[in-house]
């Protein structure tokens, strides 16, 4: 138990030690909140709430080194291969693998701030020091910051410690619905005290809260696996059944709806300029960012976004134009990712910035390729080109916000419950309004099979990949699908007529055993994250997963 404390009393030291990081929707200066100063009025305990923030921006770009690396459609080449980024691609990970480390953690030393600063606002409210306005924005912040922790511990390491203001163990994993519970509270508190959405995604609103909830209910209404029945397949490479239950499913159709009728939310008639330093947080003024996580750069925050870092770690150092050749930190797994989309939907808008296979230098003028045998796709998502010369300048802002949730999710997220329910005209709608802004064609009843090949098109690298695998219950056969890519093969070279040079050679020989390994490598046990260490190595005392 006195190691479990670690995780705790981080988080008191951060709460009465360090002060908090205010994450106004300006960009102001951060400002710092002391002891003398903590709970004595409206704004300070809103600043105590912010500090929680603090938690959540280490992880922008390393939840994709999870969520997006456990699946068919990323690999990396962060380091040397023993590195926490190539030990997700092969599905090696373990309790010590960073990445699961920090995520596991952060989250939770969230949670206890959280906890901490609702304490300290009810305390305050009793002394009569706050406004009613006061109150509810802090709290209704603090419960939907600590609502989205828990959601997404339970989606990748299932049943959880639960522990609030009132109490509960660091350490006892509590069954998942008594998880999930504790989730639609939280959301549905912060849903009635928040305010509507005013235009600023930084900012929590009611409407963010109900799309939330639509998220919370339709993995819900998926049956998460239980450890019971993690530990029955841990070891194998067979799928579970996929099963589900419809009056969860019903909520998720309710609380999309409440946020689609709200009238505030609506989709950027251009995907395309949806990511991007200059794009971010609704600054075109279309209302498709409904929370994101506020970046200013490595400098400000408590850490900048990678993303782009990430996926565009060596501009244009792909061997052309007389440039060095380079292995970017996340690659797009294979070339068959853009050409079997490309062959399903030729003029769908979504794949160009998806998936970048030329791109002009704004410095040389020069085009550099990203297809074989030169290299694999880029992911466009993570390059930021939303200003004059960003190819090469954003990699070291790491300024990018990360957007939590968009629009666009809460009308495939009714779509797909519509459809899981067996009312598939119904789902038409919200549906194809996706597709046409994507100018591919609409359809009168949307099956499930379209459903899944949508969160694809519009949501690859977004961080939804493998959570939307377990939801579907097909990780394995969706990993499993590598074997069909072109570097799968043993004769990947010699069947392309020999046309690699020793860079080349050496980098899909990468390729080729990172897709391999995720064919060999995953098992049952992977619907599940492995319990990890703490922040300095320390056992957590949480029981482990199934099959680590």
């Amino acid at each position: 138990m006195k190691k479990t404390k670690i995780l705790l009393s981080a988080a008191l030291a951060a709460t009465l030690s360090l002060g908090f990081v205010s994450c106004s929707s300006d960009n102001d200066e951060p400002s710092q909140v002391t002891n003398e100063t903590v709970g004595t009025d409206d704004e300070t305990v809103l600043s105590l709430v912010n500090g929680v923030y603090s938690h959540w921006q280490p992880l922008s770009s390393s939840f994709s080194f999870i969520i997006e690396l456990n699946s068919n459609k990323l690999i990396s080449f962060e380091g040397e291969e023993s590195e926490a980024g190539p030990v997700n691609s092969r599905f090696e990970q373990e309790p010590t693998t960073w990445y699961q480390v920090k995520i596991f953690n952060h989250l939770f030393l969230g949670i206890a701030q959280d906890n901490e600063a609702i304490a300290t606002i009810e305390q305050s409210k009793k002394d009569g020091k706050l406004s009613e306005a006061g109150y509810n924005a802090a709290v209704g912040k603090a419960k939907f910051l600590r609502a989205l922790a828990y959601l997404k511990l339970a989606q990748l390491w299932g049943e959880v410690p639960v522990f609030t203001e009132q109490g509960g163990s660091t350490t006892e994993r509590k069954d998942l619905n008594t998880v999930f519970n504790q989730i639609v509270s939280d959301f549905t508190d912060a849903e009635k005290l928040l305010k509507d959405y005013d235009g600023d995604p930084r900012i929590p609103s009611k409407q963010a809260a109900q799309a939330l909830l639509a998220r919370t209910y339709l993995v819900w209404g998926d049956n998460p696996l239980s450890a019971k029945e993690v530990e029955a397949i841990a070891n194998g490479q067979k799928d579970p059944e996929f099963t589900k239950t419809d009056s969860r499913l019903e909520k998720a159709v309710e609380y999309a709806d409440k946020v689609i009728k709200s009238g505030l939310l609506k989709l950027d008639p251009d995907f395309s300029k949806l990511y991007g330093r200059d794009y971010e947080s609704n600054k075109r003024g279309t209302n498709e960012h409904l929370f994101t996580i506020a970046h200013d750069g490595d400098k400000i925050d408590a850490q900048g976004n990678h993303q782009t870092h990430c996926s565009w770690t060596f501009p244009f150092q792909n061997g052309e134009n007389g440039k060095g050749y380079t292995q970017n930190h996340t690659e797009v797994a294979d070339d068959n990712l853009y050409d079997e989309w490309k062959k399903e939907q030729p003029t769908d808008k979504r794949l160009a910035e998806t998936y970048f296979t030329e791109i002009k230098n704004p410095e040389d003028g020069k085009v550099y390729h990203y297809y074989s045998p030169i290299y694999t796709p880029i992911n466009g998502k993570g390059v930021d080109q939303s200003y004059d010369n960003a190819e090469n300048l954003e990699i070291t802002k790491n300024s990018v916000d990360r957007i939590e949730i968009r629009y666009a999710e809460v009308l495939l997220t009714k779509a797909e419950a519509l459809v899981q329910l067996g009312r598939n005209s119904e789902a038409a709608e919200p549906f194809n309004q996706l597709r046409k802004r994507a100018g591919i064609e609409s359809v009168d009843a949307p099956t499930f099979d379209q459903i899944k090949r949508e969160w694809d098109y519009e949501f690859t690298y977004e961080q939804f990949s493998v959570l939307n695998s377990y939801r579907w219950k097909d990780l394995i056969s969706s990993v499993k699908k590598v074997s069909n890519y072109k570097h799968f093969a043993n004769d990947w070279k010699t069947s392309l007529g020999n046309k690699y040079n020793a860079d080349q050679e050496a980098y899909f020989t990468k390729v080729h055993n990172h897709l391999r390994a995720k064919y060999n490598n995953v098992r049952g046990r992977h619907y599940r994250q492995p319990i990890p260490t703490g922040l300095q190595g320390e056992d957590l005392g949480i029981a482990q997963n199934p099959g680590y």
